[in-house]
């Protein structure tokens, strides 16, 4: 008779033992940072990062801001990897093909669509198709939408990665390395090839604009579980930066000027001709392109004949974070 009155003598304590939960696992997911990068090939990144729009809207927070430079989506998927970064610019194909391979990723929003996929030669080369490139030396940055996009291209041309001589670099030394005459081919994105083709005379000789897979931003999955609103948040700070380059494309093109030290006539070409910023919110288009080009890699060999691509589509996309797109 004595365990009854024992029993709810215990009560008290578990309740407020259970009450204490929620309390200690807020505090221990806090958020105290957000680290986020920029990339020449976001233009909206840069207007972010100028504008300081994310200090402002986490200042009251007591949120710190920290901003990483990404040199191509396989950068900044091995910083995303690393817990380098919490939100991340790509490729939609990159991204794909970097949660297959494990890396804990979400796909939330769409700052560009972009040309950015080309294949580029020199006028001295003699290539004129993609079948030239046969026994040739072709530069590119491994992982990367140009990478994919010269993948596809060899594929649909009968050809594969072993019927040319890849040289793995990133896309600066790409460039480099094709207007010195080290390889004979680079496949290139914005701004680094609309400067070879200005300033170099290079030559773009395939091009496909539906290819391209998107300008997509990605979130740690481990990030999006803990934070949530932050999300919500980091995407309506965005939202005012896309917003205000739309209006202001002559600002924009200043402010990418400034950043990559490259001319007007350039970035021109860039913003102008081969990048919309019009798009934002990532959905069905976006799954369509991605998953093309990720059954395109697996028939090419690149991903495993086991992987179902579709799933991981699914699961890569996530359009719940943001709800007041314009597209």
């Amino acid at each position: 008779m004595m365990l009854f009155p024992k029993a709810w003598a215990r009560v008290p304590l578990a309740f407020a033992a259970a009450l204490l939960l929620p309390a200690v696992a807020a505090a221990q997911e806090k958020l105290t940072e957000i680290k986020i990068d920029w990339a020449t090939y976001n233009p909206v990144s840069i207007v972010l990062k100028n504008q300081g729009l994310l200090e402002k809207e986490f200042e009251k927070d007591g949120v710190r801001i920290q901003w990483v430079q990404s040199l191509g989506s396989n950068k900044a998927l091995e910083f995303l990897n690393a817990s380098s970064l919490d939100f991340g610019s790509t490729a939609g194909a990159a991204a794909l093909v970097g949660k297959i391979n494990g890396n804990p990723i979400k796909s939330i929003y769409v700052y560009s669509r972009p040309e950015w996929a080309t294949l580029v030669t020199r006028p001295d080369t003699g290539i004129k198709t993609v079948a030239d490139l046969k026994g040739k030396r072709v530069a590119a940055t491994r992982g990367t939408d140009p990478h994919i996009f010269l993948i596809r291209a060899l594929q649909e041309a009968g050809l594969s990665e072993k019927d040319i001589t890849l040289v793995l670099l990133q896309h600066g030394d790409g460039k480099a390395a094709l207007v010195r005459g080290d390889v004979d081919a680079w496949a290139g994105l914005d701004p680094i090839t609309a400067s070879a083709e200005i300033e170099d005379g290079a030559v773009l000789f395939h091009r496909n604009k539906e290819a391209n897979t998107w300008g997509i931003l990605n979130v740690r999955e481990e990030f999006a579980k803990a934070h949530p609103d932050a999300i919500k948040r980091v995407l309506a700070a965005y939202e005012q930066a896309r917003a205000w380059a739309l209006a202001n494309p002559d600002e924009l093109k200043k402010q990418l000027v400034e950043v990559t030290k490259l001319p007007d006539a350039v970035i021109e070409r860039q913003l102008k001709e081969r990048t919309e910023l019009t798009h934002s919110k990532i959905g069905q288009a976006q799954k369509d392109s991605i998953l093309a080009a990720g059954l395109a890699l697996q028939k090419a060999g690149v991903i495993k004949d086991d992987v179902n691509v579709q799933a991981v589509v699914d699961s890569l996309i996530d359009d719940t974070l943001f709800t007041t797109a314009s597209n």
